[in-house]
């Protein structure tokens, strides 16, 4: 609208720059996530139970490296699958069950806008979970290699954008029920055997070796690489790849926004 159609006495609002709008949008989600004492727990008070119990039991004695060098890379991965998998996609499940999704794509925030704002929020929470156990496991006596630290991190974010990928997919297609019990479920399943924790390696018959082929896999394999060896995994990296674009290209093609 032009301003010399604007009715007399008014003045006309033009929307923020699309960068504005997505940091908005993100600032909205992160607080919307650390707000909500469920996605709290799932995302700050698990994984650090997780840790304990790693280091304080002898359950990675035989992996052949101290019990908090080799748990907190398996702990790091769990929380991008907590945040990226599991509490990004219940949240948006939700949001698309109240119709929250379909009215913010018609705003100037956009589709584009609402999902790069999601993104946004599972990268600060997870630069928050991040720092959590990277002190915890410091105070533990946590050594990671320090060229590994470079490595790690964008391991990490390819790690995230799969699983938020997956997320999306997940909420976009099934009902908000549904998206509940799958990534709950999800959540505990790679967790405990899908070589987060423990490396595929030590894990029985076919189960080990499907384990690097997932994306829990993958992302647990290369951040010990990366952490303990100061290495690239360049296999874990491709399968990590494969899983974010086959699974943004499925979920660009089935989620529905309402």
């Amino acid at each position: 609208m032009s301003l010399t159609s604007a009715p007399l006495g008014t003045s006309i609002q033009t929307p923020a720059p699309l960068p504005v709008r997505i940091l908005r949008q993100g600032l909205y989600e992160t607080s919307t996530m650390l707000r909500n004492g469920e996605q709290l727990v799932l995302a700050v008070v698990m994984p650090l139970l997780a840790l304990f119990a790693l280091v304080f039991t002898p359950l990675l004695d035989n992996v052949g490296v101290a019990r908090v060098d080799v748990a907190v890379p398996g702990i790091l991965a769990l929380c991008a699958l907590s945040t990226a998998f599991t509490g990004q996609g219940i949240a948006t499940g939700f949001d698309r069950r109240y119709g929250v999704l379909r009215f913010l794509s018609t705003t100037p925030l956009g589709r584009l806008g609402l999902m790069c704002g999601k993104i946004l929020a599972v990268l600060a929470v997870l630069a928050l979970q991040v720092i959590i156990i990277g002190l915890c496991g410091a105070l533990m006596g946590w050594h990671p290699n320090g060229w590994g630290l470079l490595i790690g991190i964008p391991v990490l974010v390819l790690g995230a954008a799969a699983f938020t990928a997956l997320g999306l997919l997940v909420a976009g297609t099934v009902r908000p029920e549904a998206t509940l019990a799958i990534t709950n479920l999800l959540w505990i399943l790679l967790g405990a055997m899908g070589g987060m924790i423990v490396p595929g390696s030590h894990l029985p018959g076919l189960l080990g070796a499907m384990v690097p082929f997932l994306p829990s896999g993958a992302l647990g394999d290369a951040l010990r690489d990366a952490l303990l060896h100061g290495s690239l995994n360049v296999g874990a990296v491709v399968v990590l790849l494969l899983w974010t674009v086959g699974a943004g290209i499925a979920a660009a093609k089935w989620f529905k926004w309402n």
